[in-house]
């Protein structure tokens, strides 16, 4: 499996984004090309090679026509674009000629941007306007590192702690603090941190970015590189080249630290409810799984008087609760919800494709501290070929090789 780490020991930002693809080998014209999918005009992107404390880096921008009355530019204050709100963003996009898996990530990373900037400013996303942001600008830097990321057959994604810098920033509401209030909205669940910089390293747009596609973050996973790029910043940093460095490969099959889990912190969502017909718990657990739960479970308990009732627990990132909350009022009969914070830890996995007698089956492996602990076969797998012998599963499972032959198989 390929997979792509993101070095943020400088930050990110869209543009970062874009340099560092196009320095580990994205061809900007063909890019360019299927940027043209999106109907959106008016903006050039262009490529150049630079030094950040010695380091090269490729510097990749997106260039507005200067706006008329104004000797200077400024994408987020003078230039007129064609998509601040969120309908206009899902309208441009789903109107787009880009394959559907790209449209979705897109508009999954859209709507971060505009739920942040609705929970900032005490508005709804479909009222939210991105005040702060360049839409030509923020649609080129989000489809583009999307597009690219596809262009070097990136499956998965993971990422350093993020450097977000200090100091103030300044934005139409005046000077804020860094990490400016819609960046650390979008970082609830990942792992930041500032190194001291006074300067603003992570935007808005690099952290929808991460928020939306990183899988974990932490240090380098086991991975033989291919290719490493460097995407420059705006300026130079005494501190640190300022340069988001992404390094790509294949993710090694064999885990050599011996930390082989990760950690991160998440949302528990509860509710207790004794009055709800069982048929609608189907629904309700699709709806919060399709909107980002990581899992939902029933229990059965016993509330005050002896009352027979479940609870429904959803494990979700921060930043959803208010989503899931009004998924659960709306779909069940709760009158009340209860959440915290958990920390947790991950088992680092890994996917392997293995030829056996009934077809060519998944298998997720799970390690601790170097050692094989978990080899599972993919239910889906099982159930369809079941289907389509009619051979009951437990069957099929009985006849599958053992976890030690298993481990040694190579990847089909």
């Amino acid at each position: 499996m390929k997979i792509a780490y993101f070095d943020c020991s400088a930050g990110i930002s869209g543009d970062m984004c874009l340099g560092a693809l196009v320095d580990a080998g994205v061809s900007l014209s063909k890019l360019r090309s299927c940027l043209k999918k999106i109907p959106v005009t008016g903006y050039r992107l262009s490529e150049r090679k630079v030094s950040r404390n010695g380091i090269a880096a490729t510097k990749v921008d997106v260039i507005l026509p200067e706006p008329k009355g104004h000797g200077h530019h400024d994408h987020a204050n003078h230039h007129e674009t064609p998509a601040r709100k969120w309908s206009d963003v899902k309208k441009l996009i789903s109107s787009s000629a880009l394959e559907d898996s790209t449209k979705s990530k897109g508009l999954a990373i859209f709507r971060l941007l505009f739920e942040a900037e609705a929970a900032v400013h005490g508005e709804s996303v479909d009222h939210v306007h991105l005040h702060e942001l360049g839409a030509v600008d923020c649609i080129v830097d989000i489809f583009g590192t999307l597009i690219g990321l596809e262009m070097l057959g990136v499956e998965k994604i993971f990422s350093s702690p993020v450097n977000t810098g200090q100091g103030t920033v300044n934005t139409a509401h005046g000077l804020l603090p860094v990490p400016a209030p819609a960046t650390l909205e979008l970082l609830k669940g990942c792992q930041f941190y500032s190194s001291g910089v006074n300067f603003e390293l992570t935007t808005p747009t690099g952290a929808a970015i991460l928020s939306g596609l990183v899988e974990a973050f932490g240090p380098l996973p086991g991975i033989s590189a291919e290719c490493t790029g460097y995407g420059a910043g705006n300026r130079e940093i005494a501190e640190m080249p300022n340069a988001l460095r992404i390094i790509v490969g294949e993710a090694m099959s064999v885990k050599v630290s011996i930390d082989s889990y990760s950690a991160d912190s998440v949302t528990v969502l509860e509710t207790n409810i004794d009055d709800m017909n069982p048929q609608y718990y189907e629904r309700t657990i699709d709806k919060l799984l399709k909107a980002g739960a990581f899992d939902v479970f029933l229990e059965n308990i016993s509330m005050k008087k002896s009352r027979p009732a479940i609870k429904l627990t959803a494990i979700i990132r921060d930043r959803d609760i208010d989503k899931m909350t009004n998924i659960l009022f709306s779909e069940t009969s709760t009158i009340g919800t209860r959440s915290y914070r958990a920390d947790r830890k991950i088992l680092n996995r890994e996917i392997i494709k293995v030829k056996t007698l009934f077809g060519v089956i998944r298998f997720k492996i799970s390690r601790h501290n170097g050692k094989v602990v978990t080899v599972t076969p993919e239910y889906e797998d099982l159930r369809a070929i079941s289907d389509k012998t009619n051979i009951p599963v437990k069957e099929i499972v009985a006849g599958l090789p053992g976890m030690d032959k298993i481990i040694r198989m190579r990847k089909t």
